[in-house]
């Protein structure tokens, strides 16, 4: 339906109606809605082209890592890079790219964490936060496998992991892969956008 063709029938207001009731709303509440861009803006956020964020999300980098069953965060090859406070706002986090990741290519894990040693990778505790307060993922991350390759855990049996977030079904998920396995384009890190927090 264009907004030319947009009517208001009476199903669809008592649909709004009922919506408003269920949620709080007082009239004055109603007519604020109405003023400005603030209907346009919460258009965008349900078209997934934008996202509403609370005043502060604040994530503490430099607390130790959360270790799911079988990972664990000290030992030979382990590393947790702390990051002071991270205020997470909008454009603060960007998806990389190592160059042989690129077109088509991938790089092994090992390989990728010595390539990644100078960017300003974000640690598992960004990626629990995340996981916690789902609406701070972005929409066109959906599809890739975003890795957070400022802690790397040991497994059970002496490898490396490093932890990532994924789009499945409903909601994002985490998982995490080997350091002996392939990254390809679809399997960017999490980095901060701009070095300062």
């Amino acid at each position: 339906m264009s907004n030319d063709e947009f009517t208001l029938d009476v199903g669809l207001a008592l649909d709004l109606k009922m919506s408003f009731k269920r949620n709080g709303y007082s009239a004055e509440e109603v007519k604020e809605l109405s003023k400005g861009d603030f209907l346009g803006r919460v258009r965008e956020v349900m078209l997934g082209r934008s996202m509403f964020m609370p005043a502060v999300h604040e994530i503490d980098l430099d607390a130790a890592p959360f270790c799911p069953e079988g990972l664990f965060s000290t030992g030979k090859g382990t590393e947790h890079r702390k990051g002071g406070k991270l205020i997470l706002t909008p454009g603060k986090i960007a998806l990389f790219l190592a160059e042989g990741q690129k077109n088509g290519g991938w790089l092994k894990g090992h390989k990728l964490r010595e390539e990644l040693v100078n960017q300003p990778v974000l640690n598992a505790n960004a990626l629990d936060y995340m996981l916690a307060h789902q609406e701070t993922f972005l929409e066109e991350w959906k599809g890739k496998m975003v890795f957070f390759w400022g802690t790397i855990y040991r497994g059970g049996v002496g490898g490396l992991y490093v932890r990532c977030a994924y789009w499945h079904g409903d909601r994002w998920v985490s998982g995490c892969d080997w350091l002996g396995n392939d990254f390809s384009g679809g399997t960017p890190a999490a980095v901060l956008a701009s070095p300062a927090l």
